[in-house]
């Protein structure tokens, strides 16, 4: 006679997935939108996971919540767990079909400028992956579990536990600005600086006073005249149009420089700022579609950053 495979323990599917979305999103509105249900809803759920297991998995601070210690850990565990979950599920899906699908979250510029002009390559290579990018610079740990097979993200600070990563692309930021602006005034020297329009993006806050301090000439920051942008490649865009002068970074503006639609007037100091990564859950680190699309960029990646 067979034995019967013990019983799993398992608590309410849906009270896992009020918890899990509100713990990575941080409130239970937040958790409500994503799961089209509402707050009452996501929070009776929560309730019902915390009556399950006997323990509280959220404290409130004010109006805030708080993962506990127990919540924290439970959120870690169950993230690599959905995550091998959404892989299964999405292997599944392509019983009968021939090619793996893989779905690559890139941020928005490095999409544009970087990966795009190179992805035919990896297209030639792995004719066997279908391929589907999509934009975001949202947190690794803040987008939905299975959103995403492989994030590319810039190194900053530690990476949150569950996460596997690895630096391929190296980056260093020089200013530069359209051919027709330099023949109206040209910049010969980082102090010339001082009478251009500095083009700033929100999502590199400090980038300007980082590199007028590198080039010895931090007063220039309070002298010359600015224009913000929320999108980093609106900067370079408004760059490329002749606004002002953006600090664009190597390697991703090459095919710009070597087009002709940006030029580098002042080429030092190259200032390093974060180097682009691959993040993986990892509960998809040894899935082969992700190996191969990891090993191709930084194979992509090991020039530029050496040279």
């Amino acid at each position: 006679m067979a034995v019967r495979p013990p019983r799993r323990e398992l608590p309410p599917l849906n009270a896992l997935r009020a918890f899990e979305a509100t713990a990575r999103l941080g409130s239970l509105s937040a958790a409500a939108d994503e799961l089209c249900v509402t707050h009452g809803a996501v929070s009776r759920q929560v309730k019902l996971l915390e009556d399950w297991a006997g323990v509280a998995v959220f404290e409130r601070i004010g109006r805030r919540l708080r993962l506990t210690e127990a919540g924290h850990a439970y959120r870690i565990a169950l993230g690599g767990a959905f995550d091998t979950v959404a892989a299964a599920s999405g292997r599944l899906r392509q019983v009968g079909r021939a090619a793996q699908l893989l779905t690559v979250n890139a941020l928005p510029t490095f999409a544009m400028r970087w990966l795009l002009p190179r992805l035919a390559g990896f297209q030639h290579k792995h004719a066997d992956i279908e391929l589907r990018l999509i934009t975001s610079d949202e947190p690794v740990e803040r987008l939905a579990p299975g959103a995403c097979d492989v994030a590319i993200r810039r190194r900053i600070g530690a990476w949150p536990a569950g996460f596997s990563a690895e630096a391929f692309l190296a980056e260093h930021e020089i200013p530069v600005c359209a051919p027709a602006l330099l023949k109206r005034a040209p910049i010969a020297r980082p102090q010339d600086l001082a009478h251009q329009t500095l083009l700033h993006a929100d999502k590199r806050p400090g980038a300007w006073t980082r590199w007028l301090a590198a080039a010895g000439v931090p007063e220039v920051e309070h002298r010359a005249p600015r224009q913000r942008f929320d999108h980093f490649y609106l900067t370079l865009q408004a760059a490329a149009d002749g606004l002002g002068v953006a600090l664009g970074p190597l390697p991703i503006v090459q095919d710009d420089l070597a087009a002709g639609r940006l030029v580098a007037p002042l080429p030092e100091p190259r200032v390093p700022s974060p180097s682009y990564c691959w993040v993986v859950s990892n509960g998809l680190r040894d899935s082969p579609a992700v190996v191969a699309f990891c090993a191709w960029l930084s194979a992509e990646g090991a020039p530029a950053s050496t040279g």
